[in-house]
């Protein structure tokens, strides 16, 4: 008994699994069955919508391939529509604002603002009436009968721009217009569109036509840092929107698409071809008639003068960047977004380098073919005192300090002469000025020759090209292989200017060490910083303090700022100050020397005269200056010690004005220039003469001496017309020349003006 228990159980467990294996059998095979059914039933049914013949090719099959085609275009679209919705991640993406800053000089006086200007507490209903008609026409005339994509009038636009060969209409929508302003950028990229046609859906599902219309005309920019067509009109016409005419609203309504291009302030005649343009819009969309629009076409609107020549432009939008990054770098909880920003500007310096540049380019830049220039110039901290980032922010709002990379020329050799000090020369280490090769390259002198063994002092002043080549060699340590030891060399070179504060690529390449790597006016002039500053370098920077609107201070450089750091030996700072010292008395900067003030610096000039530069510093400021073309084309053969120099010396004697000299270590205090022949004679005239009035007369002051002569003229042929005297004598008939008569009314100033001429 005991043995025949533990069979049955095992019977048992078998016979279990043969009942489970045949149950399921049984399952699959009903269902087998079922589904066989199931599908012969379906088959019969469907047989009776079969199509053959020519009716399947023409309708079946298409439709079929339609519809797998729209299947996979459909997850298409969803894969390219997930960064379009990332940028809808913010909740807040409707109240969320830019920035709205006012600039303060380093004095606490206002200089200019940057960012949103806009007010969108006014409702759409008290929009005028001939505003919105005038937008709609202009830019969606289909605006309440799409979807958010106006697809005729994408293909309309598309169509007119091929005939026209080129960019003759838009075809966004101001759902994509909208779009745009709240989430993307103005790049014109492929991605970009996509992005903003799924965001238009987007947003035509979360808000109603009017909501979208009233955030376009609230949020748009308008030029002149006006947002929305509220600020626009405080900013053109001194007047609420609600106010403006007709003429008013074409000219607003204008500047949608192109604000840059047509604002009123800037090019007023293009901006009224513009308004006149959104006229015919009006009656060929079908909104007013001509009769309606033929007073404003007669009057068209007048503009508040609003152009501010003495406004530091190229300074304020570069500094509004920088309170950008730091306004980044706050807790996301912090929602302030209206501050008072004190920058280290000087406007007296400002409108110094303004007004160098501007003479400079005006009496020579068309005989040396230049016509652009930059400058900037920075103090011991850093911060920037002056910065001019163009001839004519009108013109052009491009600012080559900051955004233009040029190759600095020889005013790159002070990293290299730096890094050899730092490698065991001194600056009376010889060197010899010879040919020098590396792979097919073989570096040339400014004159062709070569001067033999000088010292590294008597190189940088004489800006000899071989001497830096053969220091990067040296410096690499490998006199056995002169290219392997000149890549070492230059990897050191660059690692040095890395520490300076060079930001820029600077690549790799043998011509290297004399300035063929490009940099930024602004970081190659605070890089140089670094030599009076006794090897510690610094960070370019505009701001000071950042404050509420209220007052509250949230940021100081001194405090929140990078603090100076270690670049070179202070040592090593002093041999190069004084090293570069040579380059202004002596060498080929000597236009830059300052009466009383130490000086030193390096020009720079580049191949075909492409590039003008001179970089030089005093114990108190640095100062950057390029000349050149934005087409890169070569100047007349300007060097670096011509104009560059020249606008640098006119420069620093302005910022030095009522500021204690400081000495510059390494050179010591300035020497007074010695007295030319012609000024020896002038101050010894002085005691007996009054100064003479300024030789450049004012635009007010020749008007006046042009009137003078005519009425000197008129004088004249009157006395040529009239009868002899009774006494017979003969009257003078010639006429009065402009000198004598000055002369004659002032004899003191007649001889400076006659010079002058």
């Amino acid at each position: 008994m005991p043995k025949i228990l533990p069979d049955n159980w095992k019977q048992r467990i078998r016979n279990w699994f043969l009942d489970l294996d045949a149950r399921l059998d049984s399952t699959l095979f009903s269902s087998a069955v079922g589904i066989r059914e199931l599908w012969e039933r379906f088959s019969t049914y469907m047989d009776r919508f079969y199509v053959g013949g020519w009716k399947r090719w023409v309708f079946i099959e298409p439709l079929s391939d339609a519809a797998s085609i729209g299947l996979l275009g459909l997850v298409a679209l969803l894969a390219l529509a997930q960064p379009a919705f990332r940028e809808t991640s913010d909740e807040d993406w409707l109240k969320k604002s830019d920035l709205a800053v006012t600039f303060l000089d380093r004095y606490g006086n206002p200089i200019g603002s940057r960012g949103i200007k806009h007010n969108d507490a006014i409702p759409l209903e008290d929009f005028p009436d001939n505003l919105i008609k005038a937008t709609l026409a202009t830019e969606d005339r289909r605006f309440y009968d799409h979807f958010g994509i106006d697809v005729a009038g994408t293909l309309r636009a598309l169509v007119t721009n091929a005939q026209a060969g080129g960019v003759r209409q838009g075809g966004s929508s101001i759902s994509q217009q909208l779009a745009k302003n709240l989430f993307l950028s103005n790049e014109r990229t492929l991605e970009r569109k996509i992005n903003e046609a799924f965001l238009a859906i987007w947003l035509e599902t979360r808000l109603t036509k009017n909501e979208i219309l009233k955030l376009y005309l609230d949020r748009a920019y308008m030029g002149g840092g006006t947002f929305g067509a509220d600020g626009a009109a405080h900013f053109y016409f001194n007047k609420s929107v609600r106010d403006v005419n007709l003429a008013e609203a074409a000219m607003l309504a204008g500047l949608f698409k192109a604000p840059t291009k047509y604002a009123p302030h800037i090019n007023l005649p293009a901006a009224r071809a513009r308004a006149n343009q959104v006229l015919d819009n009006l009656v060929d969309a079908g909104f007013m008639t001509e009769g309606q629009v033929f007073g404003a076409r007669r009057n068209p609107a007048s503009v508040v003068d609003r152009r501010d020549e003495n406004s530091p432009n190229y300074y304020l939008d570069w500094a509004f960047d920088e309170v950008r990054k730091i306004v980044d770098t706050f807790p996301k909880s912090y929602t302030e977004r209206v501050f008072m920003v004190r920058t280290a500007i000087d406007m007296n310096v400002q409108r110094a380098a303004e007004s160098a540049i501007e003479n400079q380019l005006r009496q020579f830049g068309r005989d040396y073919h230049a016509t652009q220039a930059a400058t900037v110039v920075s103090d011991l901290d850093g911060g920037v005192r002056a910065m001019v980032g163009g001839r004519d922010y009108g013109s052009s709002q491009f600012n080559r300090a900051v955004d233009a990379y040029r190759q600095p020329g020889s005013s790159f050799k002070p990293y290299v002469y730096t890094t050899a000090l730092l490698n065991g020369f001194k600056p009376t280490s010889i060197v010899v000025d010879g040919p020098v090769c590396l792979g097919n390259w073989c570096p040339q002198n400014y004159g062709h020759s070569y001067s033999g063994s000088v010292t590294l002092t008597q190189a940088i002043t004489r800006s000899i090209n071989v001497v830096p080549v053969k220091l990067s060699i040296a410096i690499g340590g490998n006199p056995k292989n002169q290219w392997d030891s000149a890549k070492k060399g230059r990897a050191k070179i660059v690692e040095v200017a890395r520490r300076f504060g060079l930001t820029a690529p600077l690549l790799d390449t043998p011509s290297l060490p004399i300035g063929s790597t490009e940099v930024t006016v602004v970081e190659h002039a605070v890089a140089y910083v670094t030599f009076p500053n006794k090897g510690m370098a610094v960070k370019p920077h505009a701001v000071l303090e950042i404050r509420t609107g209220a007052g509250d201070l949230v940021w100081r450089w001194d405090r929140d700022g990078p603090q100076p750091r270690r670049a070179i030996p202070a040592n090593i700072a002093s041999d190069m100050a004084g090293m570069m010292s040579h380059v202004v008395t002596e060498g080929t900067a000597r236009r830059a020397r300052l009466d009383g003030i130490p000086a030193a610096g390096k020009t720079g000039t580049t191949n075909a005269y492409r590039d003008a530069w001179f970089v030089g510093y005093t114990g108190n400021f640095a100062c950057a200056v390029w000349y050149g073309n934005d087409d890169y084309s070569p100047t007349n053969r300007m060097t670096g010690g011509s104009l560059p120099a020249q606008t640098w010396h006119d420069i620093m004697v302005a910022a030095h004005q009522g500021v204690e000299v400081k000495e510059l270590a390494g050179v010591g205090m300035g020497e007074k220039l010695p007295a030319t022949p012609g000024e020896r004679a002038a101050g010894a005239e002085s005691a007996e003469m009054k100064a003479a009035p300024p030789p450049v007369l004012t635009r007010r002051g020749a008007e006046i001496l042009v009137r003078v002569e005519k009425m000197l003229d008129e004088t004249s042929r009157a006395l040529d017309s009239a009868p002899a005297p009774a006494t017979g004598r003969k009257v003078s008939t010639g006429t009065v020349s402009l000198t004598d008569s000055m002369a004659a009314a002032s004899p003191g100033s007649a001889p400076a003006a006659a010079q002058k001429n």
